[in-house]
Parts: C-alpha cells; structure tokens; sequence
C-alpha cells in the first residue's frame, strides 16, 4: 500500500500563491491516481483536484477551476497542487489521497489511502 505526506501549507494573504507537495512511498507510485481533498472547520470534506496515474488527465472542482493546478512527477513520487490567487473561502486542512482508479472520485467515503493533512489558511 502506499504512504502519503503533504507539504507546503502555511498562512497567506488573499490573492497570494501557495504550492502544496504530496510525497509518496510504499508502493508503485506511478500506478496510482492521485488528488486532492479539502476540509475547512464545521464543512465536509471535498473534492479538489485529481490527476490520472500518467498526468494525462487531470479534473478540478468548479471552485477551483482557472486557479489551482494539478501535476505529478513519477519520477520524483511526487504529486503537487499550485494554488494561486487564494481566497479566504480556501482556508481548510488539504489532503492528499491516492487510488488505483483512473481518476480519483469525489465521494471521499471510496478512498482507502490518506495523508494527514497540511493546513493552508488565507487571511483577507
């Protein structure tokens, strides 16, 4: 099974740049689809962002779209997030998330493999 550790969150100010990192070990890391899940205080946890096991294919929420980008590199065993213009409704505990999918679902109740979360809060 694989092992998930994110990186690069922190504290910034509205309309700032941030770029999360999701380290992984343990398994083929190239089999795997990876992505993004989010969850501020009091909400549900959801979908982000979701790249396909090549980096071929990638899927973004409509909240998201135009601002965040999704990438990986195999070589590395490293999948990344790219956050610009951040907004204060971006404020929540980012978690990285892999499956054998070809892409990962928005229902965050199929997903076997977590990291433990990097916090990303946005100041206005």
């Amino acid at each position: 099974q694989v092992h998930l550790v994110e990186s690069g969150g922190g504290l910034v100010q509205a309309g700032a740049s941030l770029k999360l990192s999701c380290a992984a070990s343990g398994d083929t890391f190239s089999m795997y689809a990876m992505g993004w899940f989010r969850q501020a205080p009091g909400k549900e946890r959801e979908f982000v962002a979701t790249v396909s096991s090549s980096g071929g294919t990638t899927q973004y929420a409509d909240s998201v779209k135009g601002r965040f980008t999704i990438s990986r590199d195999n070589a590395k065993n490293t999948m990344y997030l790219q956050m610009e213009d951040l907004k204060p409704e971006d404020t929540a505990i980012y978690y990285c998330v892999a499956t054998k999918m070809f892409l990962v679902p928005a229902d965050f109740r199929a997903l076997r493999f977590w990291g433990q979360g990097t916090q990303v809060t946005v100041s206005s």
